[in-house]
């Protein structure tokens, strides 16, 4: 027998965590072109083949983060503005209504946190050794 249910939040709790998450997207997006900008000063500096290789598979990765970003922020807006329309047709019962809790968005998005940062983090670590 399956008692598993899944969790029941209110329309805040999900308006107030697409708004955290689509901050984190928009500032991962602005550090992305920070850090591209590094990567730029140091080809400029070092022409040879092995760092090129180097800053190569870190704009790649780049590149991808930001499509991921896009596709969040996409999929994030999309189940936004489908809670706005719920609350357009029903403006009295969405503050005592419970939503399904967005456990897919939250997945989601705790993968890309690990992921980023553990790229930042290679990053980093890279800069280390190349300076």
């Amino acid at each position: 027998m399956n008692t598993t249910t899944e969790k029941k939040v209110h329309i805040t709790d999900l308006h107030n965590d697409h708004e955290l998450w689509l901050n984190k997207l928009a500032f991962c997006k602005e550090e992305i072109s920070i850090l591209e900008h590094r990567m730029e000063e140091i080809a400029k500096r070092n022409t040879g083949y092995e760092v090129m290789a180097e800053l190569e598979h870190f704009q790649n990765q780049y590149i991808r983060q930001r499509e991921v970003i896009d596709e969040l922020r996409h999929e994030l807006k999309l189940h936004e503005n489908g809670l706005a329309k719920e609350s357009i047709e029903h403006p009295i019962a969405i503050d005592h209504r419970l939503f399904t809790d967005h456990t897919t968005h939250r997945g989601a998005m705790e993968t890309f946190d690990k992921l980023y940062y553990e790229l930042k983090s290679e990053f980093m670590q890279w800069l280390v050794k190349r300076m």
